[in-house]
């Protein structure tokens, strides 16, 4: 005979196995960024939860398939973030800005992403390949942008011959520069490209950069 407490014991064990591989990806994420792959010791991981290492290959297989979970969720907020992106009642200008604004503030939040992205990109992007649920996200910032471009080309204020994917490039590659080379170009150029006292400077230059790529003769 079944327990009448017995759905409640196994919401309890579902509840505490979804905390223990949040508490991992957390810790994961922070010293995959700290160390790189390579860098990275699982058992260093396991010391910081609260968890074994033994539970981390229970949950996660080893430490290829972890590194692969903890891109899958930094891109998955990155998903999330475009996806509430509201901008169809805008007009093309406003609505181009808005999603660069957007890009800017997520890379600013979560450096860690820009250089996961780096660690990855250093692999050659092979455990992105190998994901199967990265290759299923996508990026709803490119339906955005190709829905922004085909009203501006309709209107009249963007040049016909743009490109969603190099739009989506070009607004990545300043956000992701600006944290990524932060120290370099600091000591280079004694320019702090992240002090809070520019952020408005580069946050709105970044907008003024991609409309005059749009609207370009």
């Amino acid at each position: 005979m079944t327990s009448v407490d017995e759905p409640a014991r196994h919401d309890g064990r579902v509840r505490d196995a979804a905390r223990t591989r949040a508490e991992i990806l957390d810790v994961a994420t922070r010293e995959f960024a700290r160390a790189g792959y390579d860098g990275a010791r699982v058992d260093e991981i396991a010391a910081l939860t609260r968890t074994t290492k033994r539970m981390i290959y229970y949950h996660f297989g080893g430490k290829e398939q972890l590194f692969t979970a903890v891109l899958e969720r930094v891109y998955g907020v990155l998903r999330e973030d475009e996806q509430k992106l509201r901008v169809d009642h805008l007009d093309p200008l406003t609505a181009i800005r808005r999603l660069a604004e957007l890009a800017f503030d997520h890379h600013e939040r979560h450096p860690e992403f820009v250089r996961l992205v780096t660690v990855e990109n250093f692999h050659g992007a092979a455990h992105l390949a190998r994901s199967a649920k990265l290759g299923r996200i996508g990026s709803p910032a490119l339906d955005v942008i190709g829905r922004i471009l085909a009203a501006g080309r309709e209107s009249g204020v963007f040049r016909a011959d743009v490109d969603a994917v190099d739009v989506h490039a070009m607004i990545s590659s300043f956000c992701f520069f600006r944290v990524a080379n932060r120290h370099t170009f600091g000591a280079l150029f004694d320019r702090d490209l992240a002090h809070p006292a520019r952020r408005e400077h580069y946050r709105t230059m970044l907008g003024d950069m991609v409309i005059a790529y749009l609207t370009a003769d």
